[in-house]
């Protein structure tokens, strides 16, 4: 079925949603994209890319036809990749020079805002595992909350700014846009490559930024592959991990904290608890009508099928 010019735009403005949160420090673009409804979309599609593009390589050079490649190509969702794709780079980019200025002169509502929305965003790999949870699967997820935490407490270092770091850096923070919970700019915040990148941007350092793109798209290709298969075939306690990831990183979004990642008296606290709850509202609030309409589309469908008995 042909897609509208209307669905285009909101995959793009999905992707862009994605793209965004990945120029903030402690955002996930990984949660924003369960938040969008795109996560699945996003990690089936580059995993049939990814092996479509090695079997075009291995079928050429055995000199075999395309057909392997063609199905794999076929089987991603188009419709939705592509306008996401172009809208990811472009929101990265805006909010790289125009909104990350901003959040960091509003640091504390920032990360309260952020704080709030990615809690209440918890309950979408919870509730997707498609398994009751029991005694196990909690302690799995409380190991791995308690691995994120330690993570996002970890202060940051000074790494040489040279196309090798360059290259491996953005391999690894790349990994973080897939994987919900998992920030790629906190990553390269942590190795102190964050502003040597913003000032790339900033001064379109051809160089930098072609070794830094280089680099995600071999660390996309190596890791969204697994990923894939895990979705695929151990779904349930795949998810239940990425819950207690996803738990555990909120540690990175606690608003009271310094630079160096130290916990400091609480202030300001109307104002801050205020902004927490109105991110978790806005995630609430996507849920709740997600839910409503998939509820509807299921009765409809019950409906139709009755009609046709």
């Amino acid at each position: 079925m042909a897609k509208s010019v209307g669905s285009y735009i909101f995959n793009a403005v999905r992707g862009g949603a994605v793209g965004t949160s990945e120029a903030l420090p402690g955002i996930s673009g990984g949660t924003v994209a369960l938040i969008v409804g795109l996560y699945d979309k996003l990690i089936g599609g580059a995993g049939h890319v990814v092996s479509g593009i090695r079997l075009t390589v291995t079928d050429g050079l055995r000199g075999k036809g395309m057909n392997r490649a063609k199905e794999e190509f076929g089987k991603a969702d188009w419709g939705v990749l592509v306008p996401a794709l172009i809208g990811m780079p472009i929101f990265l980019i805006l909010a790289l020079l125009l909104i990350e200025p901003i959040l960091h002169d509003y640091n504390q509502y920032a990360y309260a805002l952020f704080f709030g929305l990615v809690l209440a965003s918890v309950w979408i790999p919870y509730s997707s595992a498609g398994l009751p949870w029991r005694p196990r699967h909690y302690a799995i997820g409380l190991a791995f909350a308690v691995l994120a935490f330690f993570v996002m407490g970890l202060p940051g270092a000074n790494l040489p700014v040279n196309p090798v770091v360059v290259f491996f850096a953005a391999s690894i923070a790349i990994c973080a846009l897939v994987l919900p919970g998992m920030s790629g700019s906190f990553i390269l915040l942590t190795v102190g490559l964050y502003e040597p990148v913003l000032q790339a941007v900033r001064n379109v350092d051809i160089a930098f930024i072609l070794t830094f793109a280089a680099g995600a798209v071999t660390g996309l290709a190596l890791f969204v592959k697994l990923l894939q298969y895990l979705l695929e075939n151990k779904r349930a306690i795949t998810l239940v991990v990425l819950t207690g990831v996803m738990a555990g990183s909120l540690r990175a979004l606690w608003p009271w904290q310094n630079e160096d990642r130290e916990i400091v008296p609480v202030s300001d606290v109307p104002a801050t608890v205020g902004f927490m709850v109105l991110g978790f509202a806005v995630v609430t609030t996507v849920l709740v009508f997600e839910h409503r309409k998939r509820a509807r589309q299921e009765r409809e469908h019950g409906h139709e099928a009755t009609l046709v008995r």
